[in-house]
């Protein structure tokens, strides 16, 4: 009764909300590229990439727009090798995303001892973060207000990101032909797109959107870079995609699924459970989550072809 108590309380939907951020950021990112018709698998690398590349641009630079220089600069050159590889040299994309998140995970660290002569986290360095913003009016709501304002600024941003895509992607020239060369790229090739083009643009703009969730985790989540400080979510922003049906609205109500076990994970621990099962409730729930996905996708394709034999 105590755990439920809270889990309906307003800190523990704050909470929720700012351990979705970084998830949402990321599954939008994985939207673009799926529309395109590319499975970026790097997005933890890149996550982890932009966390570090942040904090080291704003404590060296002495501003937080130094960091955030820094840190999508970062997500960029990656994304454009991720690109490169992929896109013109036609490596493998699983391989090119596996190549991108086991360099991360020892550059980082290379990096890090480097700037700091520490192999854990920065909390040696002097670095900026993301302001809170406290919403006028809002905010002196009893409940609301204490849910709803007080979020980091890149919390806020996620959530308008998610329209801005949705847009972007529905009501754009460029959102359709990215959907078109996704969908079917000879046909868009035929009628004179640049396919190659499109996806290095659709591999960019994931990598934007995939940087911010990583300085979120260590400009605003936290106020320092912690190795390995990712922790899958970059796989579970993917896992959200699919969820989500590769759709803006879609990879939202994933990531906030996936969300809340990773915050009532956070709460279990009070209790007399072991840490390895808590820890492992997120992951189990985009399993989970992906499980049901598959088998209502298989379903519906069953379904389809069902129809179409009745109709011959």
């Amino acid at each position: 009764m105590k755990v439920l108590s809270y889990i309906i309380s307003p800190e523990f939907v704050y909470m929720w909300i700012r351990v979705a951020t970084p998830i949402i950021f990321s599954s939008l990112g994985g939207v673009i590229c799926s529309r395109a018709g590319v499975v970026n698998l790097g997005l933890e690398g890149i996550m982890l990439i932009s966390a570090l590349a942040g904090v080291l641009g704003s404590a060296f630079g002495g501003s937080l727009l130094w960091g955030m220089v820094a840190g999508l600069a970062a997500a960029l050159a990656v994304s454009a090798l991720f690109a490169y590889f992929h896109l013109v040299l036609k490596a493998n994309n699983v391989l090119c995303g596996t190549a991108v998140n086991t360099m991360a995970s020892g550059l980082t660290v290379f990096v890090l001892q480097l700037a700091t002569g520490e192999k854990g986290n920065s909390s040696s360095l002097k670095s900026f973060a993301f302001p809170q913003v406290n919403i006028p009016v809002i905010k002196d709501i009893p409940v609301l207000g204490s849910i709803i304002s007080g979020h980091n600024a890149l919390t806020y941003f996620a959530l308008l990101m998610v329209f801005v895509i949705w847009f972007f992607l529905y009501k754009t020239p460029m959102g359709l032909r990215m959907r078109a060369v996704g969908e079917n790229p000879d046909a868009a090739s035929s009628v004179g797109q640049n396919v190659t083009g499109i996806r290095f643009l659709a591999i960019l703009l994931c990598g934007v959107l995939t940087g911010l969730g990583g300085m979120y985790l260590s400009m605003g989540y936290l106020t320092m870079f912690v190795r390995d400080m990712t922790a899958g979510r970059g796989f579970i922003a993917l896992a959200a995609c699919s969820m989500g049906q590769a759709t803006p609205v879609g990879a939202l109500l994933s990531s906030m699924i996936v969300a809340f076990f990773d915050g009532l994970s956070n709460i279990l621990q009070v209790l007399k459970i072991p840490s390895e099962f808590i820890q492992m409730l997120p992951y189990l729930a985009t399993i989970a989550g992906l499980t049901v996905y598959s088998i209502q996708k298989a379903a519906a394709a069953e379904k389809k072809m069902k129809n179409l034999k009745e109709a011959n």
